[in-house]
Parts: C-alpha cells; sequence; structure tokens
C-alpha cells in the first residue's frame, strides 16, 4: 500500500510539474506583449529580455488613441459582439429546448441535418453568402455579419445537451399547471442553464469579437471597421512602432479577459454539464 501511495504521488507531482511547464509557455508570448507594450521601440527586442522596463512607457496607451481611430473600431466591435451574443444565447437556447423537450415529427433528422453543417468549413458557402449578403444590400454593413453569425449550430447542439439533463417531469408537472411551452422556457430552463448560457457566451464572445475575415469581406469604410481590422491597417501603416502594436493588442484583450473572468466560475459546470448525456 507504501509503494501505491508513493507512486501515486510521484505521478500527481510529474503532472503539476507538466501542467506548470504548459502554462509557463502559453502565458510567456502574453508576458513578452505586456512587457513591450511599455517600451521604446529600440528596446523591444533587446536580449536578453527586459520583463520588467525600468522607465515603463504609458504614453504608448495614449499615443494608440490619437494613430487611427480606435474608439470608433472599439465602439463598432463591442456593438456587433453584444448583439451577436444576444441572439446566439437567444436562438441557441430557444431551438434547443425544442429539440430536447418537445415531440414533432423528424426532430431527430432535422437536429442531425442542422448540427451537421458544424463538419461544413465556412469558406466552402463563403462565397454565396457574399453574394447573398450583395443581393439583400447589406455589403459594407454591420448587418451582414450579425444576420449571418446570429444563429449557431454549435450553440443548439451544446444547450440541447445541457437540457436533456433535466427531468422531463419538471416540464410536464408545469404543462399540467397550466403553463404554455413559451413559459417553461422563460421561467423554468433559462434560470436552470446559467452554466450553459455563460459558457456559450465566452464562446461567442471571444469568436466575435477575434473575427477578422468576417468583417475584412464585408466592411470597406473605415468608419464601419472592427478593432481587428483597425488593428490590422495600424500595423500595415506604422510596422516599425512595435510597442504601439503591443499596446493596441493588450487593449484588444482586455474585454475577452473581464468576459472570461465574470462567467469562469460557470465556465467548467457548463463545459461537464454539456458533456453528460448524448
Amino acid at each position: 500500500m507504501k509503494v501505491k501511495s508513493t507512486n501515486y504521488k510521484i505521478s500527481r507531482s510529474l503532472l503539476y510539474v507538466v501542467l506548470l511547464i504548459l502554462t509557463a509557455a502559453m502565458l510567456i508570448p502574453f508576458a513578452w506583449m505586456l512587457s513591450a507594450s511599455l517600451k521604446l521601440d529600440k528596446d523591444v527586442f533587446i536580449f536578453p529580455i527586459q520583463w520588467i522596463p525600468k522607465n515603463p512607457r504609458w504614453m504608448n496607451y495614449v499615443d494608440i488613441w490619437t494613430k487611427i481611430p480606435l474608439m470608433t473600431f472599439v465602439g463598432n466591435t463591442i456593438k456587433i459582439t453584444l448583439i451577436v451574443t444576444f441572439l446566439q444565447l437567444l436562438t441557441s437556447s430557444f431551438a434547443a429546448y425544442a429539440f430536447a423537450k418537445l415531440k414533432f415529427k423528424y426532430k431527430d433528422t432535422l437536429f442531425m441535418a442542422y448540427i451537421a453543417t458544424i463538419a461544413v468549413p465556412w469558406q466552402v458557402y463563403m462565397v454565396p453568402q457574399f453574394m447573398m449578403m450583395r443581393n439583400f444590400g447589406l455589403n459594407d454593413s454591420h448587418l451582414a455579419i450579425i444576420f449571418l453569425q446570429a444563429f449557431s449550430a454549435f450553440g443548439v447542439f451544446m444547450m440541447r445537451q445541457f437540457y436533456q439533463g433535466i427531468p422531463d417531469e419538471l416540464c410536464e408537472a408545469a404543462r399540467i399547471d397550466g403553463m404554455s411551452e413559451y413559459q417553461i422556457y422563460s421561467k423554468i430552463m433559462l434560470p436552470l442553464s446559467k452554466p450553459a448560457l455563460s459558457t456559450l457566451t465566452i464562446f461567442t464572445f471571444v469568436n466575435t469579437w477575434n473575427d477578422f475575415l468576417g468583417p475584412l469581406i464585408y466592411l470597406k469604410t473605415e468608419s464601419k471597421k472592427t478593432l481587428q481590422l483597425g488593428l490590422k491597417m495600424f500595423i500595415s501603416q506604422y510596422s516599425s512602432e512595435f510597442g504601439l502594436i503591443m499596446a493596441a493588442s493588450v487593449l484588444s484583450l482586455i474585454p475577452v479577459l473581464i468576459v472570461f473572468l465574470s462567467l469562469q466560475k460557470y465556465f467548467v459546470e457548463g463545459i461537464a454539464a454539456t458533456g453528460v448525456k448524448g
């Protein structure tokens, strides 16, 4: 027994060491980016790396707002991200409730057909989508991106997995009490699905906030561009000002960190709950 206990402790210790090394490997680029954002351009690539600058240049975070219309780009990104996130939460949870708790003809077939679209790369139907938006007159508008990202097969799949873990007897009891399906969805299912909704919020927010190719295809006017396009434009114009580039990159990460840290207590719970039943 002592030998097994010792082997277990050694294996656990080795696992923790490996995890610490992997964590450090993932965090070092972010630490370097933060450090570089407080340096002059000539000091960014000095070796050995000076992780904590002797004279931090905080003006990098001020100058970045004057070099490009960063506030406009941030505002556009916040607008698109919040609307898309809200619509995906609404449409995914609503459709998932129907697939998980309602009975209708060809339910499983429709669900499988919808989920199968996850396996189709976006590049396959990128051109038809563009032509459709152009025919609708939505090119160079935020509506094109919002309409195309308002629905998520992955979101429906994840929310359905969570709803299947909620006993059907709860819905049946609510129907006996006279509640409509809309009331069951809004007053019972949504309050119980906070972990899954929080997980989907993180995924959707991060993907929409960091989206580059979608806005690149549809947005041409500078005043309508998003933060990722603005960063690319800044890098093209000021390719040698590495301190400012790193400062802009740090600023672009702040909203993502805020959302993740705010919802992280539900994140693991939501991932575990949505994978319980298939």
